[in-house]
């Protein structure tokens, strides 16, 4: 029960499986209504940074203590990636959160827009343009944890 405690491999597979299929069967085969453009992509970036940085990190990979806290953990996309995640089911995860973790829904605090260019950021960010590139990789991390002195749920030793 305690959320500083190793989920088992078995607790963790299910639990992902469940999010993945429930995402691509409600939104898995839609796309995303906005062009590809310089401009989507750098508002879908600063939507990331105000909203999404400190759970999911910056370019660097760097995990933040919050995120090194959570159960179940939150995906660290600069290292774990998205790109091949259906953008449908992105953009679900993203307007109606997913329970029982700290993913929120931000349905009620983005507009549409947003969500699909955060969206249109997340299916990109290995493949931006130089100018995006640029900012992406200039975003830092927010409070990260010293690895040395911390387990992998962000429990001290």
């Amino acid at each position: 029960m305690a959320a500083d405690s190793m989920p088992s491999s078995l607790e963790e597979t299910l639990a992902m499986r469940a999010v993945h299929a429930a995402s691509e069967r409600e939104m898995g085969e839609r796309k995303n209504p906005l062009a590809v453009s310089g401009a989507n992509l750098r508002a879908g970036l600063i939507v990331y940074r105000n909203n999404c940085l400190m759970c999911h990190g910056a370019a660097d990979g760097k995990r933040s203590i919050i995120a090194n806290g959570f159960y179940v953990r939150a995906p660290q996309f600069a290292t774990d990636g998205a790109e091949d995640d259906p953008e449908g089911a992105t953009y679900w995860k993203i307007h109606h959160g997913i329970r029982f973790t700290a993913m929120p829904a931000f349905r009620n605090g983005l507009t549409d827009t947003q969500i699909w260019q955060v969206t249109m950021f997340i299916k990109r960010m290995d493949r931006l343009p130089k100018d995006v590139d640029l900012a992406w990789k200039s975003a830092k991390s927010v409070g990260v944890a010293k690895a040395s002195s911390q387990t992998p749920m962000g429990v001290r030793m």
